[in-house]
């Protein structure tokens, strides 16, 4: 043995050692505390969130709950000022009580929670024990591109994924009751309906998996009365969650606009505030069938077509062709009455069953990639279960481990939604002199950027109306705008952004006003200093001239 062979030989051992050592229940007991901690420090390395959505309604929605906007204001976070601030009560809350950064890591934190209840669904998947299995696919899902872009962000996205992935075990660790229809199943197939419920009111795209489940219930190897017993139970739940996370923001829609969903649906509901037109994001879809059948192979090449940002992943087409091949050899052993050498169990069975119905859901809804992150953190144990029943054994874990070696490598592309460096503040805005705000409103007449953000730093009798923006514009809405400038005696203000070309930006908002009877000297702008964290967006107030009488 000469002396290079010493070191590698004693390097060989010890990864050998580490490997065999991380299948130990201790070292995952340690992990399952471990990496919700790294994830909140992720959260505070990325910096201060800053995203778009952030701007556009995550901080003024929960205000406006609180502070007896809602009907006060018209839209300043556009169409989106009417969703569900429940979710958000979370982050503006944390804001309110303690530093930006303590805020930002405990959302990373629990983002991080995600971790251990993938692992803690491995392990109930795993054919024979495999602690290492079981860390080292949650770790795989945990580094999905779609969930690492929103650590500690706003977007939602992966705080509802404990509510999917919550129910998803529920129902898991329940199977053995499942199938004899006791008493604890009923607890559990409702606990977990009424967990996807919570879920779905908080965030109303995550009816899709409460569908998938419901669905896939269906599918569990029992009578029929007992399958539709199950799969109503888990309704029954869902609809009771949406009542308790949602409930009473559909009442509060109702009573004020006559929409629950407003100002969703409303070709439905017909609010007068509203066009009588469906609002739904619809441009993400794929284009008819060809499109559909390739969609993974699509987006992986072009990613683009599902979301904003760059991102690079591959596990999609993998997983594609291993449930595409699984499904035909499922049919074939079906028709044949052939016995699998490598049986998929069928809690297995289960969690597939669910995950292809929510892929097919989202395929026809939505193709919004950020609405598949809980579908992406099950991705590699999906992948990892497909490959089993496909293969043998050892030439399955084999295949599957590289597979996802690559996958999660080429997944790390940094990209975000958005951040800034830490202040002591989430956001800091210098405000104008307003004497009496209660006599006051200020319009905004852009969407893009969006200001409702800076609203919660106002005085809340100030009033804010949005005009030409995102939302959808019935004439009842510039009636209601113009009886509000009715009712006060000003002066009335246009809040516009003060990054960029004012000679491109003036020119632009002169024309929204316009359409409402009013205009605004650029000469009388006045602005201000805002900013999110570290990264200032300082924006400029402007003296409007209100319609005459008889004028829109």
């Amino acid at each position: 043995m000469n002396l290079l062979q010493r070191p590698l030989i004693a390097f060989e051992r010890a990864v050998a050692a580490a490997w065999e050592g991380l299948d130990r229940p201790a070292v995952l007991a340690r992990a399952l505390l471990l990496m919700p901690l790294l994830f909140g420090a992720l959260s505070l390395l990325y910096g201060q969130d800053d995203n778009w959505d952030l701007h556009n309604y995550h901080l003024y929605n929960p205000y406006a709950l609180l502070n007896g906007k809602i009907g006060y204001d018209l839209a300043p976070g556009q169409w989106q000022s009417y969703f569900n601030p429940t979710i958000d009560l979370l982050y503006y809350g944390l804001n309110a009580l303690l530093p930006a950064p303590a805020a930002g890591f405990v959302m990373g934190w629990l983002h991080g929670l995600n971790f251990v209840l993938l692992a803690a669904i491995g392990r109930q998947l795993m054919p024979s024990p495999s602690y290492r299995a079981a860390l080292l696919l949650a770790l795989a899902g945990s580094l999905g591109p779609g969930f690492i872009s929103e650590i500690g962000n706003t977007m939602g996205d992966n705080l509802i994924a404990l509510t999917v992935l919550g129910a998803l075990l529920l129902l898991l660790r329940a199977w053995p009751q499942l199938m004899q229809g006791r008493a604890a199943a009923w607890r559990a197939v409702a606990l977990a309906g009424l967990l996807a419920g919570l879920g779905t009111g908080l965030k109303l795209t995550n009816a899709m998996y409460a569908l998938a489940l419901c669905l896939a219930l269906l599918g569990v190897p029992a009578t029929f009365w007992l399958r539709f017993r199950l799969a109503l139970v888990f309704g029954v739940g869902t609809l009771a969650g949406i009542g308790l996370s949602a409930g009473h923001w559909y009442w509060r829609m109702w009573q004020t606009f006559g929409n629950p969903l407003f100002p969703q649906f409303n070709n439905i509901f017909k609010s007068p505030l509203a066009a009588t037109i469906g609002i739904g994001d619809t441009g993400w879809i794929p284009q008819g069938l060809k499109e559909k059948l390739l969609w993974p192979f699509i987006f992986t090449y072009n990613p683009k077509r599902v979301i904003e940002i760059p991102i690079t992943q591959l596990i999609w087409p993998m997983l594609y062709l291993a449930g595409v091949a699984l499904a035909l050899r499922l049919l074939r052993d079906a028709i044949l009455a052939r016995r699998p050498a490598a049986p998929l169990a069928r809690p297995a069975g289960l969690m597939l069953l669910f995950f292809g119905i929510a892929y097919l859901i989202w395929l026809n809804l939505f193709g919004i990639y950020r609405y598949l992150v809980p579908l992406e953190l099950l991705a590699p144990l999906a992948l990892w279960l497909a490959v089993q029943r496909l293969m043998a054994p050892a030439a399955g874990r084999q295949v599957a481990a590289w597979a996802l070696l690559l996958a999660t490598v080429a997944g790390w592309s940094g990209a975000s939604w958005g951040h800034a460096g830490w202040a002591r503040h989430a956001t800091t805005v210098e405000l104008p002199p307003l004497p009496a705000p209660a006599q006051n409103i200020v319009f905004t007449v852009h969407g893009d950027p969006p200001m409702s953000w800076l609203v919660p730093s106002f005085p809340r009798a100030l009033a804010f109306v949005a005009l030409g923006g995102g939302f959808p514009e019935s004439p009842a809405y510039a009636a209601k705008a113009a009886a509000m400038m009715a009712a006060r005696s000003g002066p009335f203000y246009v809040m516009l952004q003060a990054e960029g070309d004012d000679q491109k930006i003036w020119p632009a908002a002169q024309e929204v006003l316009g359409r409402y009877g009013m205009r605004f000297n650029p000469e009388d702008c006045l602005k201000y200093r805002a900013a999110v964290g570290s990264s200032a967006h300082p924006y400029q107030l402007c003296p409007v001239q209100p319609p005459r009488t008889g004028s829109k």
